[in-house]
């Protein structure tokens, strides 16, 4: 897509010398950031004010060796982490005020960042040559959060140069030094980081564009030898185009919502420096696979901070308010514009603080702050999408309102990026309101991205709104697919069907296990789940599997109650000749967890009473007025 169109004679003169690239106005360029709106003024100072005299914390080697040793991540990772944001909030709060106070806090954070042996995270050292508990000095990767770094000391020294420089001269040199060698070196000199998708890798995900956006931001912001540049450009536009080959035509993003941040998202971030940095000759937001990439987020949106959060996603993500918004004005897209037009109007200030404060995001929440306070699109919630790339499935009650009945389905396979086992899985919301629930994701730990993945409950099927058959859930592999699925969109009445048998390892003994979802929009709407299944042996070990993170109200005659904390109500009704309830509670130990939904899930299951070999199992879902 890019490497076809721009890799030519004309790439040298159509991108900007580095000292011609003026993005954002420096601390110099004192009109714009003047002009800011005094309640963001204030925020952001604020936010400096805070860390004033800021004691940077300190990150030992056994914090490091903690996640070799134990498996424990969160200790490490916050302190690094920790480190980054008080530095960019500093770094906008002098732009801000202009005063100085700030910058020998800063100047002592970037020597700190500096200072760090890796700047990566204990997590990302399987790239390492050498395995070890701690990091090889000697062999410099770029993982995420090492790329993240340097586009943030990057983006340090375009702000605030002329200012470190009064101090010392010093600091900018060191800036250079060790994104020079830890960053822009290793990107021009190796093929084989696995993100890069050089050397025929079977899966790319959103480590691609994550790692290249902030590779590139680094090389266009840092770097004034023009071929390294055009180098770098080059390599940027050839890896990318690896990974958006690899995407579904339809936009979707398999790794869901909260990944989209940092697959789409920085998608359009390396878009954008391509654009920016070309005066807009570098453009394929024409192109309908980019815009759909944008559009996935509203069609994954259920209301308020709710998205439907298939794979490794909380069910509410903060996304990107002025991103989004501008996202969809370069498409031309009002729906998504709205959307983050949406998310500002309810955050406020807080919609420009941002997760790892990625500053080629935040300048832009800053200075277009205004104008997308202003913006009023079209409205965000869409009736009804299918994404045939991805099998996902949604619908709602109506139109342009959240209110009612809402479901999402799910086909696709069983090996996805960030892949939970969940091939037949749906979720239902009421109002807005979450009451059949995916439970999202656990706190990273070593466990989640290896061979121990599917030892966590979250990611088994059996924590999904699916069948646990003959005691087997379903198996992790892209082989276990969803076959024959068919979606179907009348006026009255969305349907997804597929038969997820061969989600299933044949120790289940399941022959055919074809699943419809629908959402019936009659006078009275419906959501349905029908089963319809075929087993090798007869069994009574059939079980029917429904989360939801309120208390069920038993009513007898097949008929359950779920009621949230603001008297949304909906029914359950399954056939009590067929099938038996039973509620299991569990309680929830991992923060990520209790924050989103509390101290408990709870797990409905519906048990077959009599011995088959053959049946039907239908669940219907309404909503009580």
């Amino acid at each position: 897509m890019l490497a076809e169109r721009y890799i030519n004679d004309n790439l040298t003169t159509c991108l900007l010398q580095q000292e011609n690239y003026k993005p954002f106005p420096t601390i110099e360029d004192r009109n714009q950031w003047n002009q800011l709106p005094s309640n963001l003024r204030s925020y952001w100072i604020g936010k400096g004010v805070s860390k004033l005299h800021y004691s940077w914390p300190t990150i030992t080697a056994t914090q490091y060796m903690d996640y070799s040793r134990t498996g424990n991540r969160v200790d490490y990772d916050t302190a690094s982490w920790n480190r980054r944001e008080v530095l960019a909030h500093l770094v906008i709060a002098e732009c801000i005020e202009n005063q100085g106070r700030f910058l020998i806090d800063i100047i002592n954070g970037i020597w700190c960042i500096c200072e760090e042996t890796f700047w990566g995270i204990p997590a990302h050292s399987y790239m390492m040559r050498r395995q070890d508990s701690l990091p090889d000095v000697s062999d410099q990767i770029i993982e995420l959060f090492s790329a993240e770094t340097a586009a943030l000391l990057a983006w340090t020294h375009y702000l605030l140069k002329t200012k470190l420089d009064e101090i010392s001269a010093m600091v900018c040199e060191r800036i250079y030094l060790e994104v020079n060698r830890r960053i822009l070196e290793p990107y021009l000199q190796r093929n084989d980081f696995w993100w890069m998708g050089l050397n025929q890798e079977n899966m790319l995900n959103n480590w691609n564009s994550w790692c290249n956006s902030n590779c590139l931001q680094a090389f266009i912001l840092l770097e004034n030898d023009p071929n390294r540049r055009e180098a770098a450009v080059i390599k940027a536009m050839r890896s990318l185009d690896q990974y958006i080959y690899k995407l579904h035509a339809d936009g979707g993003c398999e790794e869901g919502p909260k990944y989209w941040m940092y697959a789409g998202g920085t998608i359009f971030d390396c878009l954008e420096l391509l654009y920016c940095a070309s005066e807009g000759i570098i453009n394929v937001y024409h192109e309908p696979q980019i815009r759909q990439i944008g559009r996935y987020i509203y069609k994954a949106y259920i209301d308020d901070s709710y998205f439907v959060n298939f794979a490794d996603s909380p069910a509410q993500v903060h996304i990107p308010a002025e991103l989004t918004y501008r996202y969809g004005r370069r498409i031309g897209d009002a729906r998504l514009s709205e959307l983050g037009a949406k998310v500002q109007r309810m955050k406020r200030e807080e919609a420009t603080c941002l997760e790892f404060s990625p500053m080629f995001r935040l300048l832009p929440a800053l200075f277009n702050y205004a104008e997308v306070e202003q913006y009023s699109g079209e409205s965000p919630y869409i009736r009804d999408a299918w994404l045939d790339g991805i099998h996902l499935m949604v619908a709602r009650e109506q139109e342009d309102s959240p209110n009612g009945l809402f479901l999402a389905a799910k086909g696709g396979h069983n090996g996805e990026s960030h892949n939970h086992n969940d091939i037949g899985h749906f979720i239902v919301y009421c109002n807005g309101s979450p009451m059949i629930i995916d439970p999202g994701l656990l706190t990273y730990t070593s466990k989640t991205f290896f061979s121990e993945r599917y030892t966590l409950w979250a990611m088994q099927s059996g924590y999904h709104n699916l069948p646990i058959i003959n005691g087997t859930q379903q198996q992790d592999g892209r082989q276990f697919r969803a076959k024959d699925v068919d979606y179907r969109l009348e006026n009255e009445a969305a349907s997804l069907s597929m038969n997820i048998a061969g989600a299933y390892p044949d120790s289940a003994g399941i022959r055919s296990w074809v699943r419809t979802i629908s959402f019936n929009r009659e006078l009275s709407p419906y959501i349905e789940i029908n089963d319809q299944f075929l087993v090798n042996q007869v069994t009574d070990d059939i079980i029917q599997i429904l989360i939801t993170p309120y208390p069920p109200k038993v009513q007898g005659n097949g008929s359950l109650i779920l009621q949230d904390d603001h008297h949304n109500r909906v029914e359950i009704q399954y056939d009590s000749s067929r099938y038996a309830s039973s509620i299991e509670k569990t309680s929830l130990e991992d923060k990520i967890m209790r924050d989103m939904w509390g101290d408990a899930l709870y797990r409905i299951k519906l048990t077959i009473i009599k011995p088959v070999a053959q049946g039907e199992c239908i669940i219907r879902i309404s909503h009580l007025l």
